[in-house]
């Protein structure tokens, strides 16, 4: 496997002549287009997309019907305007390898190499195409829908974590997990032999990879998701200690305000969530719905001590979920922070924000998710995983918080960060 600045230094496998005689004398194929010049870039852009789902092929240009080499004119605006095409009418953008070829005669033809990588790909009209023999067309609903079935893209939770084994795995959580679907999946007749934690974790909840050594069969390795969700609480704070969050408590409404407290918490998901929730409730009060109002002519005694700043529950807790199921943990040096001041909670979570703001920050008060994490959030938020948490999501945060303290949550992505305060009554 190359490395990156291997990927970036070294150049790109060059077509010889007589490789590409030899293609073009066997003629159009399901991996071979044949064009005499690139004259309709809508069409050129069909075929890229139907080679590129169909797993990749070479379209070359200046060679005609009767599979003579003509040549094109201008050989170095067509190579561009394939670069155009690939990265503009094509989504995602493709980044494929362009030959040029000259012969002694002075006639130069553009072979175009597609590599499928990350299909499917579609046409900016949102239009998908596969390629049958010589001919492409269009995918029928049944074969774009095995197109989207056999992609699963990988994502950082999705990686083996690393240093991480099975037995780092807190397996009474783990099974606790399993039995809320399978009650009887450790039954009494197989007392005697061994949870197949590993067995689980890979096969049923897609939550370890082979590991790097020993037999595939035998050693598997949590990923990241699944180790935040079940791994032992020190053996996290060990091998994923970005995964930490820091929670402080400020005496003002300003992170220049005296410090009265800092604390590092550390562990799983399940841990994590309810260290902070504890932190936050050692300085505020969270209610299930506002207080009623004294009345105009009832006398309240003054006190020396200030009142503590009330939350809605819900909201609150909604925030810190948030945060621990949707942080970017691609993100090196970057910490959540939890922040609790005078009269206002502060919760930032890592999260890039290139192509992030603001289209998707404004849907995402709507309800429309963007998950970095999918299997870590769908487990974090099942009831089976333990934690009693609220439902609604940030459009419910936005609304109760609103309605409690009389003034709106402010939501801020900026600096790789993702930050929701929230006002206390």
């Amino acid at each position: 496997m190359r490395s990156f600045q291997d990927y970036l230094t070294t150049p790109a496998p060059q077509t010889s002549r007589s490789e590409l005689m030899t293609l073009v004398r066997g003629g159009e194929d399901t991996f071979l287009e044949l064009k005499v010049k690139l004259s309709n870039p809508e069409r050129i852009a069909q075929g890229i997309v139907a080679l590129a789902n169909t797993g990749g092929g070479v379209i070359v240009f200046g060679v005609n019907d009767n599979l003579r080499v003509e040549g094109v004119d201008d050989a170095d605006a067509v190579r561009d305007e394939l670069v155009r095409i690939c990265r503009e009418d094509i989504y995602p953008s493709l980044f494929p390898f362009i030959d040029i070829i000259s012969f002694d005669s002075g006639v130069r033809v553009v072979a175009l190499d597609v590599e499928g990588k990350r299909r499917p790909y579609r046409t900016n009209d949102g239009r998908y195409f596969l390629r049958v023999g010589a001919e492409k067309r269009e995918a029928t609903r049944e074969e774009l829908s095995a197109l989207l079935d056999e992609t699963r893209p990988l994502t950082y939770e999705n990686v083996a974590a690393l240093g991480a084994e099975v037995e780092d795995v807190d397996e009474a959580h783990l099974w606790s997990f399993v039995r809320e679907f399978e009650p009887d999946a450790y039954t009494p007749p197989r007392a005697a032999a061994a949870y197949p934690t590993a067995e689980v974790l890979e096969r049923d909840l897609l939550l370890a990879v082979p590991a790097a050594a020993g037999a595939r069969a035998e050693r598997v390795a949590p990923t990241v998701a699944g180790l935040l969700l079940f791994g032992r609480d020190e053996r996290v704070a060990e091998l994923l200690p970005r995964s930490n969050v820091l929670a402080s408590r400020y005496a003002g409404d300003t992170t220049q305000s005296p410090k009265v407290e800092t604390v590092e918490l550390s562990g799983n998901l399940h841990t994590l969530f309810e260290s902070a929730q504890r932190f936050v409730e050692r300085y505020c009060d969270l209610w299930d719905k506002r207080p009623p109002r004294p009345r105009p002519d009832a006398v309240v005694a003054e006190s020396p001590v200030a009142p503590r700043a009330r939350y809605h529950r819900g909201a609150l807790l909604e925030a810190l979920a948030n945060a621990l199921a949707h942080r970017d943990l691609a993100l090196a040096g970057v910490t959540t922070r939890v922040n609790v001041f005078d009269h206002s909670v502060e919760v930032t979570n890592p999260r890039r924000t290139a192509g992030f703001a603001p289209a998707l920050q404004r849907a995402i008060r709507y309800g429309i998710q963007q998950r970095l994490n999918p299997q870590t959030a769908s487990v974090f938020s099942s009831p089976a995983y333990g934690l009693r948490l609220p439902t609604g999501g940030l459009p419910m945060l936005l609304r109760e918080s609103r309605l409690f303290s009389g003034r709106k949550s402010e939501l801020h992505a900026v600096n790789d960060e993702f930050r929701v305060r929230l006002y206390g009554a």
